[in-house]
C-alpha cells in the first residue's frame, strides 16, 4: 500500500505541474488579444467618427451582451464541456476583431462588440473551471488551488501588459519616417488605420488559440451531450448556481464584490484614455502613453497575483485578505479622484501611483476570492458559479460606464466608483462561516 501510494504521488504532482502549465498558457492566450486593443480602442472609435457617448455606448453593448450570456454560456460549459466551449470563444473573437479593427460604420462596430461580447461569456470562467476540474481529479477535492489560480492571474496580467505595450506602441511607430500608417489607410480606402492594426493582429493571436486549445486541452471524461440533454442540463445548472448563490453568505459576498470592481474597472477602463491623450496633447501619443501606463498597471496586477497565498498567510486568512487588497484598491481611486483635475508633475505623479495600487490590490484580491469560491461551489456548477461572478462584474460596470458617460469630468466620476469599491471591502469585515467541501444543490 505504501509503495503505491508514492508511486501515485510523483504521477499526480506531475499531472497538476502539467495542468497548471497548460492553464497558463491558455490564460496567457486568451488574454493578448484584448490587450492588443485596449490601448487603442477607444481611440479608434473616436477616430471612426464616435463622441465619447457613443464610445461608451459601444462598451456597454459589449458589456450587456456578455451579462445576458453569462448563465447560459456557463452552464453550457458545465454541461458540454470546457474545450469545445474554449474553442467556440476563440473562433467567436477571431470574427469579432476583424469587424472592429476594420468596421467604419456604427452598426458594423456594434456588431463586432455584440460578437466579442459573446466570446467574452462563452470564456468566462471556463479555462479557470477546467484546471480546478483537473487539479481535484488528480489529488481530490481538497487540492491546493490558490498557487495554480494566482499563477494563472499572473499570466493573464503579464499578456495584458505586454499585449497593451505593443498595441500601443504599433500605431506611433506606423506614424514615424515614411509614415507607412498613412499609406496603408490610403490603401485601404480608411478600412485600416494604424490604430487597426493592434485590433487585427489580435484576431491572428486568436486563431493560434483555437488551434491550442482543440489539440493541448484534456478534461475528465463526462456523458456524451446530446441536443436533448443540452436543452435540459443548462437551464437546471443555471438555476442550481442562481440558488447557490443565494443562500450560501459567502459567495453572496464575492458576487457583490465583483459588482464593486467591475463599477471601478469600468471607470478607468473609459476615462484613462481619455485622460493621458489630454495629457499628452494628441490621440496617437495618448494611445502610448496609455499603453505604458496600462503595462504598468498589469504588471503591478501580475505582482499582486503571484504575492496572494503570501497575503494569505500574512492576513490571516483568505478573506482578510481580500479586505485589505481590496481597501488598497480603494485607496488608488481615492489618488486618481483627487489628481482628475490638474496635470501639475506632483499630481500626474500621485495619480500613477494610485493607478498602480488599483491594479495591484485586484491582482492579489482575486485569487483569493476565487479559492473560497471553488471550495463552495461542486464541478458541475463551477463555470456558472464563476459566469454569474462575472455577470455581476459586467453588468454594474455596463451601467456604470453609461453613467460615467454622462457625468460631468473631473474628480466626481473616480470618487464615487472609489466609493463603491470600498463598499465591496468592507463586505469582508466579517468572516463567514467556511465549509471546505463544495455544496451540494438539488434541482
Amino acid at each position: 500500500m505504501t509503495e503505491l501510494r508514492e508511486q501515485r504521488e510523483p504521477s499526480e504532482a506531475s499531472g497538476i505541474r502539467t495542468a497548471r502549465r497548460r492553464y497558463v498558457t491558455v490564460c496567457a492566450l486568451l488574454w493578448l488579444p484584448p490587450g492588443l486593443g485596449m490601448a487603442s480602442l477607444v481611440l479608434l472609435f473616436s477616430e471612426r467618427g464616435m463622441s465619447l457617448a457613443a464610445v461608451a455606448g459601444l462598451f456597454a453593448t459589449h458589456s450587456l451582451t456578455v451579462a445576458a450570456l453569462e448563465l447560459p454560456t456557463g452552464g453550457l460549459s458545465d454541461v458540454l464541456g470546457r474545450r469545445p466551449v474554449l474553442a467556440m470563444a476563440g473562433a467567436l473573437n477571431v470574427v469579432a476583431f476583424a469587424l472592429v479593427g476594420l468596421g467604419t460604420t456604427a452598426w458594423v462596430l456594434t456588431a463586432g462588440m455584440v460578437l466579442m461580447g459573446a466570446a467574452r461569456a462563452l470564456a468566462s470562467g471556463t479555462a479557470e473551471a477546467w484546471y480546478v476540474d483537473t487539479v481535484q481529479a488528480h489529488s481530490g477535492p481538497g487540492a491546493e488551488l490558490r498557487t495554480g489560480l494566482a499563477r494563472g492571474g499572473s499570466a493573464t496580467s503579464a499578456a495584458l501588459a505586454a499585449g497593451i505595450l505593443l498595441g500601443g506602441a504599433l500605431p506611433w511607430l506606423l506614424g514615424l519616417g515614411p509614415d507607412p500608417g498613412a499609406r496603408l489607410s490610403e490603401a485601404t480606402s480608411g478600412a485600416v488605420l494604424p490604430l487597426s492594426v493592434p485590433v487585427l493582429l489580435g484576431a491572428a493571436v486568436r486563431v493560434v488559440f483555437v488551434c491550442y486549445v482543440l489539440t493541448v486541452l484534456r478534461e475528465p471524461p463526462r456523458p456524451a451531450a446530446t441536443p436533448r440533454s443540452l436543452l435540459r442540463g443548462v437551464p437546471v445548472t443555471v438555476l442550481g448556481g442562481l440558488r447557490l448563490g443565494g443562500r450560501d453568505a459567502l459567495v453572496r459576498r464575492v458576487l457583490l464584490t465583483a459588482a464593486a470592481v467591475g463599477s471601478a474597472l469600468a471607470a478607468v477602463e473609459l476615462l484613462m484614455p481619455g485622460r493621458t491623450a489630454a495629457l499628452t496633447g494628441a490621440t496617437g501619443s495618448g494611445a502610448m502613453a496609455y499603453a505604458a501606463l496600462s503595462c504598468a498597471g498589469f504588471v503591478c496586477g501580475g505582482v499582486g497575483s503571484h504575492l496572494a497565498p503570501l497575503a494569505a498567510r500574512v492576513a490571516g486568512s483568505g478573506e482578510r485578505a481580500v479586505l485589505v487588497c481590496l481597501g488598497g484598491c480603494a485607496g488608488g481611486m481615492l489618488l486618481l479622484g483627487v489628481t482628475a483635475s490638474t496635470t501639475h508633475l506632483l499630481a500626474t505623479a500621485l495619480a500613477v501611483v494610485g493607478f498602480c495600487l488599483f491594479h495591484l490590490g485586484i491582482g492579489a484580491a482575486s485569487p483569493n476570492e476565487n479559492e473560497l469560491l471553488h471550495r463552495r461551489v461542486p464541478s458541475g456548477q463551477r463555470a456558472t458559479a464563476l459566469s454569474v461572478q462575472s455577470l455581476a462584474q459586467q453588468l454594474v460596470g455596463a451601467l456604470t460606464g453609461l453613467a460615467v458617460g454622462v457625468l460631468p469630468p473631473g474628480p466626481l466620476p473616480w470618487l464615487l466608483t472609489g466609493a463603491v469599491l470600498f463598499s465591496g471591502a468592507l463586505l469582508w469585515l466579517r468572516r463567514a462561516g467556511f465549509r471546505s467541501t463544495p455544496a451540494t444543490t438539488t434541482t
